[in-house]
């Protein structure tokens, strides 16, 4: 897998079946990327902090220190929202999961009892490679849908396009890229200073407060 900024711009899939011990492979097509919501969210996040920050003269003066906090609550949001999307993965339905447009990106076509899922958890681009059982029209198992989650585990069972599916084998990747560590490290650090600046501007405005006159 290739990730540049936001792009998951390749990705190279070998699975073997446990059924048969086939080996299936399918890849990104050449003119296709997919591009990772979560860290898009995060960048726009980010920005909108930064846009906080910057969205004065030069030359302006802060007149309270009830104003400073309030920018510093407001950045702080931002910025907490950004790690968020990076720390906490989208729960989805198996038929969401089925009906993306991730399942078009391959070539060769992906089978119909394949599914695949990608998504950043944390410092790891992570990938799901869903196996599928189709169920039988006359079959006795009681079907029960599977509600949203990051992770589905085997058993799972979902509706999609009038077939029934179970989900037989689930295989994971997670992989470690580096700068999104480093992304929320910073993150950390901003906050820290924040509330650093916040705390200091409440002990002074305490002073200024209780002066003795």
């Amino acid at each position: 897998m290739t990730l540049q900024g936001d792009a998951l711009c390749q990705a190279d899939v070998n699975l073997k079946m446990p059924r048969n011990n086939q080996l299936l492979h399918f890849a990104f097509r050449e003119d296709k990327q997919w591009k990772l919501q979560q860290i898009q969210d995060a960048r726009n996040h980010v920005n909108q902090a930064i846009y906080l920050l910057m969205n004065r003269d030069v030359n302006y003066q802060f007149r309270t220190g009830l104003e400073v906090l309030k920018l510093m609550d407001a950045v702080m949001l931002q910025l907490s929202r950004a790690r968020n999307r990076l720390t906490t993965p989208a729960t989805l339905t198996l038929p969401e999961i089925a009906s993306s447009g991730l399942t078009k990106m391959f070539t060769p076509a992906l089978p119909p009892d394949i599914l695949v899922n990608f998504y950043i958890n944390l410092n790891k681009l992570c990938l799901t490679v869903y196996q599928l059982h189709m169920l039988q029209p006359s079959t006795t198992k009681n079907f029960k849908p599977a509600g949203g989650s990051v992770l589905h585990n085997p058993g799972a069972m979902f509706e999609f396009g009038s077939q029934r599916y179970e989900v037989s084998h689930v295989h994971k990747v997670e992989c470690v890229v580096p700068w999104l560590n480093d992304a929320l490290v910073f993150f950390t650090v901003s906050l820290q200073l924040c509330q650093q600046l916040k705390d200091k501007i409440s002990v002074f405005s305490s002073y200024w407060n209780y002066r003795p006159y």
